[in-house]
C-alpha cells in the first residue's frame, strides 16, 4: 500500500466522519419526525454509497499492494540470494587463505618441534652418559669404602672375639683353678666335720650367729651352768625374766650335729636300699632321742630354767629328716623335754622372744611414764599460775600503754596551732640523746 492509497483512505474515513456529525447535527435540530426521517434516508443512502465506495477503495489498494508485495519480495530474494552467493565465495577465499596459513604454520611448528626433540634427546643422552658414568665411580667408591669398613670391622670383631675367647679359657683356667681349691675344701671340710669336736664347734659358731642377730648381748649368754652346783655347762642360753626384780631364768639351746647316721641315711636313699634307709633312720632317731635325754638331764632344772630346752640342728634337710620321723618331735616335747629347731625355726623363735622382751620392757616403763605424768601435771597447774600472773602484767603493761597513747593524742591536740620547725633547727633545740649518754 503506497502513500497515496492511505491518504484517500483518510479521505475518505472523513468524509465518513463529516457525514456522521452533520446528520447527528439534523436530526438533534430537526422538530419533526418526517424531516428525520427523510434526513435519515438520505444519510443511510450516502452511508451506503461511501461504504460501497471504500471497500472499492480498499479492494484496489489491497491489490495494488499485493502486486508491490510481490515484485519488491522478489527483488529482495534475488538481491539476497546475491549477496549470499558472493559471502560464500568470500568466506570460501578466506578459508582457503587460512587453511594454507594454518597447514604452512603447523609445518614450521612440526619442524620445531622435531629439532626440539632431537636437540632434547642429544641432551638426555649426554647427562645419561655422565649420570651413568657418575653412578659407576659412586659405586665404585661406596664399594671400596664398604669392602674397607667390612675388613676393618671384621678384624676388629674377629680380634674382639679372640679375646673374649681368651679371657673366658683364662676365666675357665681359673674356675678349674677354684674348683680344685673349693674339692680341697671340701675334703677339709669333710675332715673337720668327721671329728665330732669340729662338727660341735660348727654347731655352736651358726647358732651364735643367730642369737647374735636377732637378741641384744644381755638378753643371751655362752657356756651357762643352768644347774646349780653343777659342772655342766649348756653352750648357749636365754635369759628370760623370774618371778622376783633381779631374778632369771635360763632358757637352754644346744646344737647338736649327727652327721655320721645322717649321711649314711642319704647314702641309702641315693642307692635306693629300703632297708639300709630304714636302719639308718632308726639309727639317727636313737641318736636324737640320746642327745634329748643328755639335755633334759645336764641342763633343764626349773625353777631356775624354763621346763624345756631348745635342741639345735644346724642344716635344714637334718631337721626336716627329725621331723619326717614318725612321732618323733612329740616324743621329744612330752617325755625329753625338749623341743627341735632348725635354723629358720629358731630365727622365728627367737624373733618371738624378742618381741615379748619388748612388751615386758614396755609394761616396767609404764610406771615410770605415769610417774613423769604426774609431775608435768603438777608443773602444769603451775605454768597455770605463771600465765595468771603474766597475764596480769601483761594487762598492767596494756593499760599503762594506753593511757601514754591518750596523753599523746591531748599533748598533739594543744600543738597543734604551734608552728613546726625545720629537721635542723629541731635537732639543735632537742638534740638526740647518744647511745653512751643513755647509758
Amino acid at each position: 500500500m503506497t502513500g497515496a492509497d492511505v491518504l484517500h483512505l483518510m479521505g475518505v474515513a472523513g468524509a465518513v466522519l463529516a457525514a456522521s456529525l452533520l446528520g447527528a447535527w439534523i436530526v438533534q435540530r430537526a422538530g419533526r419526525r418526517r424531516q428525520e426521517t427523510a434526513v435519515a434516508a438520505a444519510f443511510e443512502s450516502r452511508l451506503a454509497q461511501l461504504e460501497r465506495e471504500l471497500r472499492q477503495a480498499v479492494d484496489a489498494s489491497a491489490t495494488r499492494a499485493s502486486m508491490q508485495i510481490g515484485s519488491r519480495v522478489a527483488q529482495l530474494q534475488d538481491a539476497l540470494t546475491a549477496h549470499v552467493t558472493q559471502i560464500t565465495g568470500v568466506q570460501a577465499e578466506q578459508l582457503g587463505a587460512y587453511g594454507r596459513a594454518m597447514q604452512q604454520q603447523l609445518g614450521e611448528l612440526t619442524g620445531s618441534i622435531q629439532r626440539h626433540l632431537s636437540e632434547v634427546r642429544t641432551t638426555l643422552e649426554t647427562r645419561l652418559q655422565s649420570l651413568q658414568q657418575g653412578n659407576e665411580n659412586r659405586l665404585e667408591q661406596m664399594r671400596a669404602t664398604v669392602e674397607e669398613k667390612l675388613q676393618t670391622t671384621l678384624e676388629a670383631r674377629l680380634g674382639e672375639s679372640f679375646r673374649l675367647v681368651s679371657e673366658r679359657l683364662e676365666q675357665v683356667h681359673k674356675g678349674l683353678g677354684e674348683m680344685q681349691a673349693l674339692a680341697a675344701g671340701v675334703g677339709d671340710l669333710k675332715r673337720v666335720l668327721g671329728n665330732v669336736k669340729s662338727r660341735g664347734v660348727f654347731g655352736e659358731v651358726q647358732l651364735a650367729t643367730l642369737l647374735d642377730q636377732v637378741l641384744l648381748p644381755d638378753q643371751y649368754a655362752a657356756n651357762v651352768a643352768t644347774r646349780p652346783g653343777s659342772s655342766e655347762r649348756v653352750d648357749f642360753a636365754i635369759r628370760l625374766p623370774g618371778r622376783g626384780s633381779d631374778a632369771t631364768v635360763w632358757l637352754p639351746i644346744d646344737a647338736k650335729f649327727p652327721t655320721e647316721d645322717y649321711e649314711r641315711l642319704l647314702a641309702a636313699q641315693e642307692r635306693a636300699d629300703p632297708a639300709g634307709a630304714e636302719e639308718a633312720g632308726r639309727a639317727l632317731e636313737t641318736r636324737v632321742k640320746a642327745e634329748a635325754r643328755s639335755m633334759r638331764e645336764k641342763y633343764i632344772d626349773p625353777p631356775h630354767t624354763t621346763d624345756f630346752a631348745v635342741l639345735f640342728l644346724p642344716t635344714e634337710g637334718l631337721f626336716a629328716e627329725v621331723l619326717r620321723r614318725p612321732g618323733l618331735a612329740e616324743v621329744l616335747n612330752r617325755e625329753r623335754r625338749v623341743v627341735v629347731a632348725g635354723p629358720t625355726t629358731l630365727y622365728a623363735m627367737l624373733n618371738s622372744l624378742q618381741m615379748g622382751f619388748r612388751t615386758l620392757a614396755i609394761e616396767q616403763r609404764s610406771s615410770e611414764v605415769w610417774q613423769v605424768l604426774g609431775a608435768v601435771k603438777t608443773e602444769f597447774a603451775r605454768f597455770g599460775d605463771w600465765l595468771g600472773r603474766v597475764r596480769e602484767q601483761v594487762g598492767a603493761v596494756s593499760r599503762t600503754l594506753e593511757q601514754a597513747d591518750m596523753r599523746s593524742k591531748q599533748m598533739q591536740r594543744k600543738l597543734r596551732d604551734v608552728e613546726a620547725l625545720p629537721a635542723e633547727q629541731a635537732v639543735v633545740v632537742l638534740p638526740v640523746p647518744r647511745d653512751d649518754e643513755e647509758e
